[in-house]
């Protein structure tokens, strides 16, 4: 057995494996998009609510996509840090490659997945930038080590070794014990201001129900459509 055969026995077994694996196992979640209101921001809370409630983990994980200097797709998994009417936030360090792929292209898409619940939610839009008070005080608001992490700014860049790191981080730390207010200019509060949103709730005979919020003018009226499994 290896790790390429998926812990099957052989290679050949994996697609057979993969399909006997349990999906949407529930009990799913009920959802009468007749029933949703005008505005995405308030059915959002309401399944992130509940997500929390049914012990979803991490429920406020979500993947954050981007387009990479190469015109490729990027994606990683990121914690969402707010949602209101002006759209969803995150954080990152600017120098980060999904910093420096927000500033060649601002925009992005965002997934969240609650599979206790068979529910997802999808949006996509224009990412903006926050003020730098405003991104200073989310840095500030974090732990102490998650501070010292953002003040090393060598996210993803080729690490040496770990005793290298660790001493770095230990620098750090300690120049963020001896100064609390010291911040990353660096480190900025996006954003994502979303065109669409689509609210998508699993069905074991799969006949999905999908709900998808579309506002093209951000200062516009949010539109709902029905769409197709």
């Amino acid at each position: 057995m290896t790790v390429a055969d998926g812990g099957t026995g052989r290679a050949g077994d994996v697609r057979q494996w993969l399909r006997g694996l349990d999906v949407f196992a529930g009990p799913l979640a009920d959802f009468d998009p007749g029933d949703a209101p005008a505005d995405p921001v308030g059915l959002f809370l309401d399944w992130l609510r509940a997500a929390v409630d049914a012990g979803v983990p991490d429920p406020h994980a979500m993947t954050l996509s981007t387009v990479g200097e190469d015109g490729c797709p990027d994606a990683r998994v990121l914690i969402l840090k707010n949602v209101d009417s002006g759209g969803w936030q995150f954080a990152a360090h600017a120098g980060s490659p999904k910093g420096r792929q927000l500033a060649d292209r601002p925009r992005a898409a965002l997934t969240f997945y609650w599979p206790l619940l068979g529910r997802q939610v999808r949006l996509r839009g224009t990412v903006e930038p926050a003020a730098p008070e405003e991104s200073a005080a989310d840095l500030l608001a974090r732990s102490v080590p998650a501070r010292a992490e953002v003040l090393l700014g060598r996210q993803s860049r080729h690490l040496d070794s770990a005793g290298e790191r660790d001493r770095a981080f230990r620098e750090a730390l300690a120049r963020v014990t001896s100064d609390p207010g010291a911040v990353s200019p660096e480190w900025t509060l996006y954003t994502v201001v979303p065109a669409h949103v689509e609210f998508w709730q699993a069905d074991k005979d799969r006949l999905h129900k999908r709900l998808r919020y579309e506002r093209p003018d951000p200062s516009g009226r949010w539109q709902r459509h029905l769409l197709w499994p």
